[in-house]
Parts: structure tokens; C-alpha cells; sequence
């Protein structure tokens, strides 16, 4: 039997590749994978590009960018697993080298490989596109792919598409978990900002104006963000909790084998729901903002048909989790890539 045919095995020594180990997941997957005793057998081995992690035991440190075939085929000896994290967003000078050449080198070198047992693939909904588009039904994982507009959207499809043709060609045991918006620390709560400091998109205050921005900055008010017709928009999230627990269970899950899950809340954020939480435990007021951008309702029923994995954050969860978080002097709120 094949290595990329070989199910993975419970025994013996393993080896993690996680690339793009220096973000928001890849820190907590690596600090929560070290930290279970189910995976006592695994070693990482970080992938780091522009950010550094520090070796420390049973984390080994690799540098280099994998649109470069040589970085990979040293990153990928002696690797059993790969959890693929690293991305370059909206930067057309990069993003196919990396998103697409740099996948392209490392199935390639898994489909090669002695070692090789499984690759996960992290995945968005931006494929889907996200809210760009009216959804009239749950999105589920046999909906076909939407990229909405710029460099980025377009990336996830494709790499979604070359996996499941890598599982199609030569048999390897991989899964991709597609995820929305990833929520950690006080994300959620900088993402209602109407100031310069917003996290993400929308813009609040390019479409309220900058005067009527600045007003809702000192009274604390947040944006209740509105479809074409006028209802509150529904907004996928994900807590990276939520996520770094579904790509655990996925690691050697046999009904994880040529699958892709869609890993979210039960529910999408209600902005209206949103602002009235806000209102009552916080006294804050919700301003109407018409947007575009139309309610999508992601169905995560067969991750946990599938995986037995089960999202631990609700709407209130994952307010109270922003809100109450203090960053430290030492971890400024930084954004790494544009879009």
C-alpha cells in the first residue's frame, strides 16, 4: 500500500508540519496539541515565514516561504501530517506563488513521501463568498463554489478544488475544514468599531461618514449592519477555539478522508441580535448602517454528523469573550495582511 493511500496509524512517532504557525490558529493549535496527552506522540514543526515562534521541546522551528519547492521538501522530511494554514490574502504580487504554486509543492511532496499520513487544509468561506451573495438556503459543503470579487476569494476555491483533486488522483488521505471569520482575543468586539482602529471589514465609518463616525466612537455605539431590503444581516464566525477543536478531532479521524466540513457557530451572527445584546448588557446603542452585503446561514451539521465536533461559542459567548479580554502592552492589536 501507497503512502497516500495508508490510513493513518495510531502508533509510533509523528511529525506535524502546521505552516503559517506564527497566526492566530497555528499558535493555538500548536500550544493546545503539546498540551494533550492524546498527541504526546506528535512533534510540530513550525513553519514560519515573516513572524518567528521559538523552539521549545517537541517544537521544532523551519524558515522559509513555501512558494519555494526547495522550503517545502525540507519542511516535509519526515512529516506525517500536515495542517496547512499559511495564506497571503488580497496581495495579487503573492498570492498565487503562495496560495496556489506553494499548495501545489506540498501535495506534492506528501504524495511522495514515506512518512506522509494526512493533510488538513484550512479553508474559507470566502470560496463560497462569504456575504457578497443572496444565499435563500443554508450553505452547505455540496454547494458550488462563489469567489467574490479580489485575489483572495479566488485563492480558496482553487485550493479547495486542488486537494479534492489530489484525493481524486492519487488517493491521499486529506480533509479540508472551511471556516468564516475567525474570531480571537478582542477581534469581535474591533470589528463593530466605527474609529480608524476597526478590524476587518466593513468600514463603519466611510459609510456613515467620518463626522457621525466619531460621534459613535465616544458614545460607544455599534453598527447594526443592514441588507438592500433592510433587515439586520446574518454573519458567519468562527472562535479560534471552535476551530483549533474541530482540526483536532480531524487528525487520524478515518471519516475525515476526502471530506470538507464547514467548522462555524450553530448560527450566524444576527447584527440586530447583536445590538440588542449589547443594549442590555451594556447600554449600547445600535445604529442602522445599510450595506450591500446579504445574510448567509453556513450549516456545520456534518462536522458534527461526521467528526462528533460541536461548537462551544454562541452569540453571547463570543461577546462576552471580546469584551472582557485585556490586551497586554507586550501584544498590540496588529493587522499582517491587507483585505
Amino acid at each position: 500500500m501507497s503512502s497516500a493511500e495508508a490510513s493513518p496509524s495510531d502508533a509510533g512517532a509523528a511529525r506535524i508540519l502546521v505552516t503559517g504557525a506564527a497566526g492566530k490558529v497555528g499558535q493555538v493549535f500548536i500550544r493546545r496539541l503539546l498540551a494533550d496527552p492524546r498527541f504526546e506522540r506528535f512533534t510540530v514543526r513550525a513553519l514560519c515565514h515573516n513572524r518567528k515562534l521559538p523552539a521549545a521541546p517537541r517544537l521544532e522551528v523551519a524558515t522559509g516561504s513555501i512558494e519555494n519547492r526547495d522550503v517545502v521538501e525540507e519542511a516535509m522530511a519526515g512529516v506525517t501530517h500536515v495542517l496547512h494554514l499559511a495564506t497571503s490574502k488580497e496581495t495579487p504580487e503573492s498570492i498565487m506563488d503562495v496560495a496556489i504554486k506553494g499548495l501545489f509543492w506540498m501535495l506534492e511532496a506528501s504524495r511522495t513521501s514515506p512518512t506522509f499520513a494526512q493533510f488538513i487544509l484550512i479553508g474559507g468561506d470566502a470560496g463560497m463568498g462569504h456575504f457578497f451573495y443572496p444565499h435563500p438556503i443554508p450553505v452547505t459543503e455540496t454547494q458550488r463554489h462563489s469567489a467574490y470579487p479580489g485575489c483572495y476569494a479566488l485563492s480558496k476555491v482553487l485550493e479547495e478544488v486542488m486537494l479534492e483533486q489530489y484525493v481524486i488522483q492519487y488517493g491521499l488521505f486529506a480533509c479540508c475544514l472551511r471556516a468564516p471569520w475567525i474570531m480571537e482575543k478582542d477581534d469581535f468586539k474591533c470589528q463593530l468599531s466605527f474609529g480608524e482602529d476597526v478590524f476587518g471589514g466593513p468600514r463603519w465609518r466611510d459609510l456613515v461618514g467620518a463626522t457621525a463616525a466619531d460621534q459613535y466612537v465616544r458614545s460607544g455605539a455599534v453598527p447594526v449592519m443592514l441588507d438592500p431590503d433592510g433587515k439586520p444581516v446574518k454573519r458567519n464566525f468562527v472562535h479560534v477555539n471552535d476551530l483549533v477543536d474541530a482540526i483536532l478531532k480531524a487528525v487520524d479521524h478515518p471519516a475525515a478522508r476526502g471530506q470538507t466540513f464547514n467548522i462555524c457557530m450553530d448560527e450566524p451572527v444576527d447584527y440586530g441580535d447583536l445590538a440588542g445584546y449589547l443594549g442590555k448588557t451594556r447600554g449600547l446603542e445600535g445604529v442602522p448602517v445599510k450595506t450591500p452585503y446579504r445574510s448567509t446561514w453556513l450549516d456545520n451539521t456534518k462536522a458534527k454528523f461526521l467528526l462528533g465536533w460541536r461548537p462551544r461559542y454562541d452569540l453571547p459567548k463570543l461577546v462576552e469573550a471580546a469584551w472582557r479580554y485585556q490586551r497586554a502592552a507586550n501584544d498590540p492589536r496588529k493587522v499582517w495582511y491587507p483585505g
